[in-house]
């Protein structure tokens, strides 16, 4: 399967989702490729800290943008079980190259409201790809979620009313394990001590996108 995680809009924990998947489906057997299609290479960068600190990331990881990223992909998708894509942060050649190639397309919202408005130029961006990449599924998910409060349900409403996206019954709420993991090249699943919230978050997220 290969996926693509992004958005128009930067800020939405695109990488952090990315890389905790990435790492989730290596420990679960499969053979992962994770493209870095982001200019910042902040996945890449985790990549290589994750090798300094275990000895081997356990998958592989390159960077690839623009069309090289989408011929590169296509090249390299029977060699590998899943390939996940990060990129995204605005709308750029990564970004439309990703969504001619992926099955799905995982799009990070935080329940604000200028995150939710920015989902309408992805709607529009998948449109147009579903022109060439007929199959596309979009999904949104709620990241960075409240841990309580109204904030959460009434994103959840706004996202629910745009077109040809489809909303994730769950959500990933704002939680320290995350980014204290990634600190040390490790995904949630992986971190001690275990959170295991985020882990049942991070798990209910796989089962409703490699399916």
């Amino acid at each position: 399967m290969i996926l693509a995680v992004g958005n128009t809009k930067g800020g939405v924990g695109k990488t952090t989702l990315a890389v905790n998947l990435a790492v989730a489906r290596a420990l679960a057997g499969r053979d992962l490729l994770l493209v870095d299609g982001d200019e910042q290479g902040t996945a890449l960068t985790f990549t290589q800290l994750r090798a300094e600190r275990l000895g081997e990331a356990g998958y592989t990881a390159v960077a690839l943008t623009g069309a090289a990223l989408r011929s590169q992909v296509r090249q390299l998708a029977a060699k590998y079980g899943d390939i996940i894509i990060d990129v995204g942060g605005r709308d750029t050649g990564s970004l439309r190259a990703a969504l001619t190639v992926a099955d799905t397309l995982l799009v990070p919202v935080q329940p604000r409201s200028f995150d939710v408005w920015a989902l309408d130029q992805v709607a529009a961006l998948v449109a147009e790809a579903r022109e060439i990449n007929e199959g596309l599924r979009a999904v949104a998910i709620l990241n960075g979620a409240d841990p309580q409060g109204g904030d959460n349900e009434a994103a959840l409403q706004m996202i629910g009313d745009i077109e040809g996206i489809e909303v994730l019954s769950t959500s990933i709420v704002r939680r320290k394990a995350f980014p204290n993991a990634a600190a040390e090249g490790r995904a949630v699943v992986e971190q001690s001590p275990r959170d295991a919230k985020a882990i049942d978050e991070l798990t209910a997220l796989i089962s409703a996108v490699f399916v």
